[in-house]
């Protein structure tokens, strides 16, 4: 048996930078919740789930969205709003639907990946172009899927050149366009756009609020209303019933309405932590930090993220050399300080 540390034993947390979904809610967000008036989502009678939903997609240029637990059950519901059993779709190298969505593309829709090159998470329209499958010896594509801000690249955006060009060739190619739109709000801050700039360009987005704008649970998926029809009844196979869910819509609620304001600041000072960490001789691609997240290239990078963890900053290791980190608008100046004098030590 494991023992347990006793609290005054613990590390104090300086800076808890794994991810920007370890935010906890506001004393506004958890007001929100105890006061929310609530019904059974599973009939769409809840009218805080309701009107998160409508907010959503009036920001987003939608005319309808659906709320779910997460991520990646929008952005699967969404792969099965769009394909047959038997496509491809085409998606960046590194792309969430794929690394970090443990196969359900196939497990549930029973499509495949088709990658394209996209560095700094950026694929080449052209490239998209000739990733698309006409012959009757080859999968047939269903889907383009695009991800903004690319996780995995470094939080980069997609230039909006880009999406209009691949937009393009979706509608030549009679194919439909997702995003998977996990921090668009942080995409649009660091382009200084609102967020419907970027999501016209596609037929159905996802996005999460439990990421940068810092709501403790959820996403919504956004499309049309006939489409979000369809996807009820795959949230419903999924087990996505969250019944009287208000109590999570009011804190999300709280998130989408004060949270994109507050991004520009997180981006400000994920750039001081990467200069730091470069300044400090850490192997960190500058061109790759655009908005709230950072990677460093460094050997033995769990014995690093241990050795921080143990003077109480928290950091990811991804892989055998390398460590995330992520900011939020929990991660203030003062603790931000704290912690590059740990990271640099």
């Amino acid at each position: 048996m494991t023992a347990t540390l006793p609290e005054t034993a613990r590390p104090r947390v300086i800076a808890d930078l794994r991810s920007d979904t370890v935010t906890t809610p506001t004393p506004e967000m958890r007001e929100a919740m105890a006061q929310a008036p609530v019904g059974d989502d599973v009939y769409g009678e809840d009218p805080t789930v309701n009107r998160l939903q409508a907010e959503v997609a009036r920001l987003t240029g939608f005319e309808a969205g659906l709320f779910m637990p997460s991520g990646t059950m929008t952005n699967q519901v969404a792969i099965a709003l769009h394909t047959r059993r038997g496509e491809e779709v085409i998606c960046a190298e590194g792309s969430h639907i794929y690394e970090w969505e443990l196969g359900m593309m196939a497990t549930f829709s029973g499509v495949v990946p088709r990658f394209v090159p996209a560095p700094l998470g950026v694929p080449d329209p052209e490239g998209v172009r000739l990733a698309v499958r006409h012959s009757v010896h080859q999968s047939p594509t269903g889907l383009i899927s695009l991800e903004n801000t690319h996780n995995k690249a470094g939080g980069t955006v997609i230039p909006p050149e880009t999406l209009a060009a691949v937009r393009a060739v979706a509608d030549e190619e009679g194919l439909p366009l997702h995003l998977d739109g996990a921090r668009v709000f942080n995409a649009a801050a660091a382009l200084g756009v609102p967020v419907s700039e970027i999501t016209r360009h596609f037929d159905t987005v996802s996005v999460c609020l439990s990421k940068g704008l810092g709501a403790p649970v959820g996403s919504v998926l956004l499309g049309s209303a006939a489409q979000m029809r369809q996807a009820h009844r795959y949230r419903k196979m999924m087990g996505g019933g969250m019944r009287q869910a208000g109590v999570l819509a009011a804190a999300a609620l709280v998130a989408v309405q004060g949270g994109p304001a507050r991004l520009a600041e997180d981006h400000r000072r994920t750039r001081v932590l990467a200069e730091a960490l470069v300044n400090a001789g850490y192997s960190v691609n500058l061109a790759a930090v655009q908005t709230n997240i950072i990677y460093v290239t460094l050997p033995d990078a769990a014995a690093h993220a241990a050795r921080w963890a143990g003077a109480g900053v928290l950091a990811s290791a991804l892989g055998p050399d390398s460590v995330r980190f992520v900011l939020h608008h929990q991660v203030g100046d003062e603790a931000l300080e704290e912690a590059i004098r740990v990271l640099t030590a």
